[in-house]
């Protein structure tokens, strides 16, 4: 009976000789773990060569919203210019949002369609008795009708103006500089420049012997730091401030002349029945308006939208 037994015996040829190096190099560690390093396993591995002009897996790690970015920037400039930050609360009596500007009871901006009232509740004005008499008297001799029940209504605040006004009515400061930045709400249907919530800043200064030329030469400085060179100014209207101002910004993107802030001087019906004796210059706008002239967006929606492709195109310091 015969077996046949057969024995195979392999050996590299000298091409795969020439290959061996390099078969041997991919058996080599290529990651370096964090396990590695405190354990110090690293010190027993061999680490092989790593291509560093590899294409690397794209990443998507948290942010900063590009709108806090901005309002972070704002903030910075008004501390640089040596402001003060104040803050106070979303929901205002109509006292501070409206009567102590000298907005009247019957403005139509205190209506419900304009304005957000938190139903069937008021409460105590937090003002002192004499400021609320001087405000009443103020109101009966310039319109003619004042009723404190009106003003014991409760909103929530169209502008920031009631806390930076009502800061300056508590510390009495003769010399000084303040801003405020926070949310404020207007009951507008939404459009590709309106919200019915968005950020506020505005800014008030009060000195011995301070003018409007004063209140225009912060807002070019504000602007110019913002990157913003191209300002002029137009005449307008405020309730409670008088000269009144409307800032206009150049957008070179769009070609044309854009309105931005409103500022001025406050009326001597503001400042007088709250004990303030020196001019407030004041202004403020919207810091969305300003962010859609930073991004090139022509939809303030857009800020809030979901669309990350966009969020994550956004640098952190445009050019």
């Amino acid at each position: 009976m015969l077996t046949e037994v057969k024995d195979a015996q392999v050996s590299l040829t000298d091409t795969g000789r020439r290959m061996q190096p390099a078969l041997e190099e991919e058996q080599l560690e290529r990651r370096l773990t964090t396990e590695m390093i405190t354990s110090g396993k690293w010190r027993e591995v061999k680490l092989g060569a790593l291509d560093v002009e590899a294409p690397a897996p794209v990443a998507f790690p948290g942010r900063v919203h590009p709108l806090i970015n901005v309002i972070e920037e704002i903030k910075e400039i008004f501390v640089g210019l040596g402001f003060e930050e104040i803050d106070g609360p979303i929901v205002q009596t109509g006292f501070w949002n409206f009567d102590a500007l000298f907005i009247p009871q019957d403005h139509s901006a205190r209506e419900m369609q304009d304005t957000f009232y938190i139903s069937r509740h008021k409460q105590d004005i937090p003002a002192s008795n004499e400021q609320k008499r001087k405000v009443a008297k103020v109101h009966m001799g310039g319109w003619g009708s004042w009723n404190i029940e009106e003003a014991r209504r409760v909103v929530l605040r169209t502008h920031t103006t009631p806390v930076t006004l009502k800061h300056l009515a508590e510390s009495k400061a003769s010399v000084g500089r303040f801003f405020s930045v926070g949310r404020v709400f207007r009951n507008e249907k939404p459009s590709y420049k309106h919200l019915v919530e968005f950020h506020q800043v505005e800014g008030v200064a009060t000195a011995p012997r301070l003018s409007l030329r004063d209140l225009m030469g912060l807002q070019k400085e504000f602007y110019s730091r913002m990157g913003i060179k191209k300002v002029k100014f137009w005449p307008t209207f405020f309730p409670y401030t008088e000269p009144s101002l409307q800032s206009m910004v150049y957008n070179e993107s769009m070609k044309k002349w854009v309105e931005l802030f409103g500022m001025g001087v406050f009326r001597p019906e503001v400042t007088r029945p709250l004990g303030i004796k020196n001019p407030v210059l004041a202004w403020g706008g919207g810091i969305e308006r300003i962010a859609m002239l930073r991004f090139g967006l022509d939809d303030v929606r857009e800020l809030y939208s979901s669309r990350l492709s966009w969020l994550r195109s956004v640098p952190r310091c445009p050019l």
